[in-house]
């Protein structure tokens, strides 16, 4: 049989855990890059992302984030554009919730995001709290 020359399997790599929790500078866009919103996973690394602008882009997470940096539906990420496929993506960072608050009070997201959902991404226009709830006079209900 031969003989292990790394310095460990899984286990080893299960682990290992990046520091996560000190503050990072905050990164804005830059040209050629855009916010968006997560909508849902499709597996084998591939989401579907309502972007800022307005479209919906098939994002791939790139490798370095992939295992490693968990994304679920409703995060916010900064994507890559591709030049030559405007409806696909790469997503290149996830911001964390205190990020993506920092983002919205800086003005760089729009108002009507909602950070804290998962699938509900962008608000349409509400006409109450209760769109499904009809009131009834005394006298409508004598009528039936």
């Amino acid at each position: 049989m031969p003989k292990n020359k790394g310095k460990g399997g899984k286990n080893r790599k299960r682990g290992k855990n990046e520091a996560d929790d000190e503050r990072r500078e905050l990164i804005f866009k830059e040209d050629g890059q855009e916010y968006a919103q997560i909508q849902r996973m499709l597996g084998n690394g591939r989401c579907e992302a309502a972007c800022i602008d307005g479209t919906k882009r098939l994002c791939h997470i790139r490798g370095k984030m992939h295992k490693k940096v968990w994304i679920s539906a409703g995060d916010i990420v900064l994507l890559g554009l591709r030049d030559f496929q405007d409806d696909k993506a790469d997503v290149i960072l996830k911001y964390m919730p205190d990020e993506a608050r920092l983002l919205k009070a800086y003005g760089e997201l729009p108002e009507n995001i909602r950070l804290n959902e998962g699938v509900n991404i962008l608000d349409e226009e509400d006409d109450g709290p209760n769109d499904d709830y009809i009131e009834f006079e005394d006298e409508d209900i004598d009528r039936i």
